[in-house]
């Protein structure tokens, strides 16, 4: 993998799992590593649902080959939040994984 490709920093990050001063659950992410990417828009929608109007983009985030990253956990990239939905490892190489997105709004 070309290294010139991942030219993002990005956040990979989890739910909270901690608890705050009075014992409720947290719900501040907890990072799990900060990582170069490349980050693809694949396709995006727009709708209205609810009254209001909505938006959908479709994206595929490519960084180095690890472990430990799965679906549910989410990217942070500036002020863009993207949940991710699956995980697409490269197992033949094991040089990359493709996380395949949504960005919230």
């Amino acid at each position: 993998m070309r290294a010139g490709q991942l030219n993002r920093r990005v956040t990979i990050e989890r739910k909270g799992s901690g608890t705050d001063d009075v014992g409720f659950p947290s719900a501040a992410p907890e990072t799990v590593a900060t990582v170069w990417a490349n980050i693809r828009y694949l396709s995006g929608s727009e709708a209205i649902k609810g009254g209001a109007e909505t938006s959908m983009a479709k994206v595929s985030i490519r960084i180095r080959y690890r472990t430990g990253i799965d679906a549910g956990m989410r990217v942070k990239y500036g002020a863009t939040v993207y949940e991710i939905h699956a995980v697409l490892p490269d197992e033949q190489r094991r040089e990359y994984l493709d996380l395949v997105c949504e960005v919230v709004s």
